[in-house]
């Protein structure tokens, strides 16, 4: 997926440390809490950090209250003239624009609070290549309402059930590979999302699987998370229909997935790792 930089209103500017990207669909009274709280994150960081805005064909109201913070804060990046297409096809955009050495990207509700990007960081400061947010390792901790125990016994059974089946069919060993907290270095970031093809939420699976197949390391982080609402049970089962067939759909574009032609470097997911002596092959 190429991303045409034009399209955004990103500055010039040198030395960009870590890019934030937030891919935005609606959502105004929510953002109108979440974009101060994590302006002031970055203001008490000693590097320069670039806060992309991804958004998704927003309607009106959401975006001219991009429009003013953006307005508002110099360090800010815009897409704003992008249609909807989904939440992977605007992560994948704003990694693309993004320049930052490091690229993290969170969901526009911050149910991870901006500290917890600090986590991420320094897991791919000290050498991973991905890192990813994981609700289910014993150090990670929820913040919930006690109306919400309900969801424990809806979408967290059902979310661990799925990720018990990708790991056997698609990603063995992640524990959880749709949290909406994920970490990349810019060589990593470039490689996946210039192959990433999936628009919807089953972008997570086709990122991860692709920086599988392409020998990139990946980290699993114990996170704070919040549950601040409680999403449809409804839209669970029907997201999870669609992640079914997104499971098939990677599968068979694996080989394509590769930054190497296929063929001269036998899969990651088979045990090799590629070596300079593949990559020779392969020019």
């Amino acid at each position: 997926m190429r991303i045409d930089p034009s399209r955004s209103s990103q500055p010039e500017c040198d030395s960009v440390y870590l890019s934030i990207v937030v891919p935005i669909w609606n959502g105004a009274e929510r953002l109108s809490v979440v974009l101060p709280e994590l302006a002031e994150w970055i203001a008490r960081r000693p590097f320069r950090i670039e806060l992309i805005l991804a958004n998704d064909g927003s309607g009106a109201v959401t975006s001219r209250l991009l429009r003013r913070f953006a307005a508002d804060h110099d360090n800010v990046v815009l897409m704003d003239e992008m249609p909807h297409q989904g939440k992977g096809s605007a992560v994948a955009a704003g990694m693309l624009v993004a320049r930052g050495k490091f690229r993290i990207f969170v969901d526009s509700d911050l149910a991870y609070p901006a500290t917890e990007i600090d986590k991420i960081l320094q897991v791919l400061e000290s050498g991973s290549d991905v890192a990813v947010a994981c609700r289910v390792l014993p150090e990670s901790r929820y913040v919930m309402s006690p109306t919400f125990i309900h969801y424990l016994y809806t979408r967290h059974l059902l979310s661990r059930f799925f990720n018990r089946a990708i790991r056997a069919l698609l990603l063995p060993g992640l524990l959880d590979t749709q949290a909406g907290l994920k970490g990349f270095t810019a060589d990593a970031a470039e490689t996946i999302f210039d192959r990433a093809t999936i628009s919807g939420f089953g972008f997570d699976l086709e990122c991860l699987y692709i920086a599988r197949m392409n020998s990139l390391s990946i980290s699993q982080v114990p996170v704070l998370f919040r549950y601040d609402d409680e999403p449809s049970t409804v839209r669970l089962l029907r997201d999870a229909l669609q992640m079914a067939g997104n499971v098939v759909t990677i599968r068979l574009r694996g080989p394509g997935y590769y930054r190497v032609p296929v063929g001269l470097v036998p899969s990651p997911a088979a045990g090799h790792e590629v070596t300079e002596g593949d990559l020779e092959a392969a020019s």
